[in-house]
Formats: structure tokens, sequence, C-alpha cells
């Protein structure tokens, strides 16, 4: 990529944050109008879990291949194919007749979707050369999702109460087309020096892993253990045939040397943690919110202000954080007040109240506002620059998964207390495990970061680089920073 002026490159900055914007904004105003979903498409508990899980395990499933395939045949044309067809199946869910269509379409999205964030990280990534600038770019990377975090639970409520549920994926369209043409214009194409091969084998195992994986989680409630243990045993399978065949391909859809690193590893478990929560947090929220307190779809979407807030303002102060301190700090503070918030709903019952509810919205908002930039520059710092597509779709592979697994786990957990039992009156002690096991999300969070930012995880960051590129006679770029 050639040397970019700075004016230049932070309209990239801003470019690939539109791209951000659209699919954050889409995941939260989505959660507000799932109430109304419900009654219009006449949807049980598990399928509403899959308009959303649909979605993610796509978009988890597609994000690798499209890391790999950017790097080879360039990031700029990758992400304008992400752009059309995001936006294309945005306008087929806005038309969608039915829930199973919806469900399709949502597909379809994702798979537009697996080639925009990852991508867009990637070209930040290759434009922001420099430690410190890339840690800030990154801090407003994800301050993005903080927006979105206030803005689509708002807009969201808003078009939902105004026009219907359908409405919400209008607002993709021209921001979608905006950020199509800009890119035609102002981003330069770069791709991986040299071009990787593609893994049919190794996209296939991740695909039938996640599917099959969620799919278990998802029925179980409904459908017993009985008809949900072969697809669990096939995601074992898939996972050892996983960690078998990709060490013994020169050139692996996933490359398993990046593990060594116990950064980039515990980048990868904690996006899990973290995104899982949001997924779960999000979900008991907007449900309990709407169909238990009553509240309209606008007047949910303001309750979710107090955790949209801090999200926003924590987010750049995160990645200014990481730039000068490393990481430790942001982690720490996330797993702290994310481990709060689960406490205060798990014990305290913090929902029945207005000023506990408050308080714990806040301080989830805090410190999933403080989690992100870590995750993404710890993900992408310590890897050659080369592999950066790889390296910044596994995190985004691991964001999607944790999402999908955290509306996937605590649904499940959901339904199965709800079971025949009045819905209002049962919501609450139903939900308190699934308040439990977002609780243990911000706990890994915590002490995953205290033990992964240390002297020993930077030499292992160290070794791992040099195992991936053996020739090298340098430190790549970051892997001697604070990772």
């Amino acid at each position: 990529m050639p040397e970019l002026s700075h004016r230049r490159r932070v309209l990239v900055l801003g470019i690939c944050c539109m791209s951000l914007l659209i699919v954050s904004l889409d995941n939260t105003a989505l959660n507000v109008a799932l109430p109304s979903m419900q009654r219009d498409l006449h949807a049980t508990t598990s399928g509403l879990q899959w308009t959303i899980d649909a979605y993610t395990l796509v978009l988890a499933s597609l994000l690798m291949l499209a890391g790999s395939t950017a790097d080879r045949i360039g990031r700029k044309r990758v992400f304008m194919a992400g752009l059309v067809i995001f936006t294309v199946g945005s306008l087929l869910c806005s038309l969608a007749p039915s829930l199973e269509l919806l469900i399709v379409f949502r597909m379809i999205q994702a798979v537009g979707g697996s080639m925009l964030n990852p991508v867009a990280m990637s070209i930040i990534t290759n434009t922001f050369t420099d430690a410190r600038e890339r840690a800030r770019a990154i801090g407003v990377w994800g301050a993005v999702v903080g927006i979105s975090m206030a803005a689509g639970p708002l807009v969201g409520g808003l078009l939902v109460q105004s026009v219907s549920w359908r409405s919400i994926f209008w607002v993709n369209l021209p921001v979608g087309l905006a950020a199509l043409l800009l890119t035609l214009r102002f981003v330069p194409e770069s791709r991986a020096p040299r071009a990787r091969r593609p893994d049919p084998v190794g996209q296939l195992l991740v695909i039938v892993l996640f599917g099959s994986l969620t799919y278990a989680i998802i029925e179980a409630p409904a459908s017993g253990a009985g008809p949900v243990v072969p697809f669990a045993a096939v995601a074992v399978a898939a996972l050892l045939a996983l960690l078998w065949y990709e060490p013994r391909r020169a050139e692996p859809l996933i490359d398993l040397r990046f593990f060594r690193s116990a950064p980039f590893s515990g980048a990868t478990v904690i996006a899990v943690g973290a995104f899982a929560a949001l997924g779960g947090f999000l979900f008991l929220s907007t449900l309990y919110l709407q169909n238990v307190r009553g509240l309209d779809a606008l007047h949910a979407g303001l309750w979710m202000l107090p955790m949209a807030a801090p999200t926003f303002l924590c987010a750049p102060l995160s990645g200014r954080l990481v730039g000068s301190r490393g990481p430790r700090l942001p982690l720490l503070i996330a797993g702290t007040a994310m481990t709060a918030s689960g406490v205060l709903f798990a014990a305290f019952e913090a929902e029945t109240a207005n000023a506990t509810l408050l308080v714990g919205y806040v301080l989830f908002g805090i410190g999933f506002g403080f989690v992100n930039a870590p995750i993404t520059n710890t993900a992408v710092s310590g890897m050659p620059r080369a592999q950066a597509g790889v390296a910044a779709a596994v995190a985004s592979t691991s964001r999607q998964l944790g999402q999908t697994l955290g509306v996937a786990v605590v649904g499940a957990v959901l339904a199965s207390g709800i079971g025949s039992h009045p819905y209002r009156q049962m919501f609450v002690p139903a939900a308190r495990p699934g308040w439990w096991i977002l609780t243990g999300c911000g706990l890994a969070v915590l002490v995953l970061g205290l033990l992964t930012s240390g002297r020993w995880a930077r030499r292992t960051a160290e070794r791992a680089v040099r195992t991936l590129e053996p020739t090298r006679t340098r430190p790549a770029v970051g892997a001697s920073e604070r990772v």
C-alpha cells in the first residue's frame, strides 16, 4: 500500500468505520425489534434466537475465509463486494414475508458482513503503520461500536414504533451505498506480498463445527437431549478433525501457530467471553424491558442508553491507554466492570428496581467500552503484517462466535427455565442462571487479561512471530511493543 497523507489516512479510517457502523447498528437495532418481530411473524424464543444467530453463525464461519481471500486477491476488492452483498441482503430482509425467509436473508446479509469488518481492520492495520497511531485508530473503531449501541436502540425503537420492524434494515441502504462510492474513490488497493492458497477442507470443518454446535444449544430446550446429541457429536468430531488437519497444511485456513502467542490466544478467548456477554445481555434486556415491563420499542431503546453511552465514551479512552500503556489496564477495568454488572443482576435481581437496573447497565457499558480496543490491537499488532487479514479475521470470528454462543446459551437457559409457566412471572428467576453465565464471562475477561498481558506473554508473542516468519531479521511490527 502506498504511503498516504494524514488526511487521507483519516478518510480511509472513516470509510472503514462506516462498514462497522452498519453492521453494528443492524445488530443493536434488531434486538429492540425482537418482540415486534415475534408478534408479527409468530416466532418462538428459539425462532428469535435464530434471527440473530443465523447471521452471526454465517459471519463467524466465513470471516477467516474473507480475511485470507482479501489478503490474496485485494482488500479493497473484497471490501466493496461485501458492501454490495450486505446492502442487497438488508433490502431482502426488509421484504421478508415469513420468519424462515427472514433467517435466509439474514444469512445473505452475513455473507456480505463477513467481507467487511476483518477486511476493514486489515486495511486500517496497513494504513496506520505507526503503533501509537494504530492503537488510536482502533480506539476510534471501538467508539463506533459505542455509537451503534447508542443509536441502534433509539433509531430501531423509533422506526419500529413509527413504521415497523422492517424499516430497521432500510438504514443500511444509504450508508452502504455511500461507503461503496467512497471506497471506490479513496481507498487504495492492497494485498499480501505472497498469495495464500484456499483451504476448502478447513473452511468446511469450521462451518460444520459452528453450525452443529449452535443448533444443538438452541434446539436442546425444545427438542430434548436425544435429538441434539448427534449434532453435538458432529461438532466435537469437526473440532478434532480441524486440530488434526490444519497443522498438516502448508497454508492452512487457521494457522494454529498464531495461538502460541499468549496475547493472541488471550485476545481470542477474551473476545469470545466479552461478546458472549454482550449477546446474552442484549437478548435478556430487550425481552425483559418489552415483554415483562411492557415498554414499547422506543422507551426500551431509551433504557439502553445508560449502557450505550459509557461504551461510546470509554472506547477511545481504551484505545489511548492501549497505545500508551498496553492492554492490561483496559482489560482489568473491562473484566471488573462486566463481572460487577453480572453479579448485580444474578445475585440482586437488578432488573426489578430502576436504580439497580441503571447501575447494572452503566457498569456493563463501561466494561464493554474498554474491552474492544485491546482485543483488536493485540490480535493484529504482534502478527506479521502480511497476514493482517487472517489475524484480524480470527479476532472477528471470536467476536461473532461469542455473540452466537451468548444468545444461544442464554436463550436456551431462559426458555428451559420458563417452560410452560406464565412468562412475566417466571422471567426474572428463569433469567438468573443466564446472568450468572454472563458473570462468568466477565470474570474470564478479568483473569485472562491479567495472565496474558505481562512479560511472559510478550515473550511468547515474539517467539510465535519468529515461528511464523523464520527468515525475518527484525521483530514484526508491534512484536516488541506492549502486546
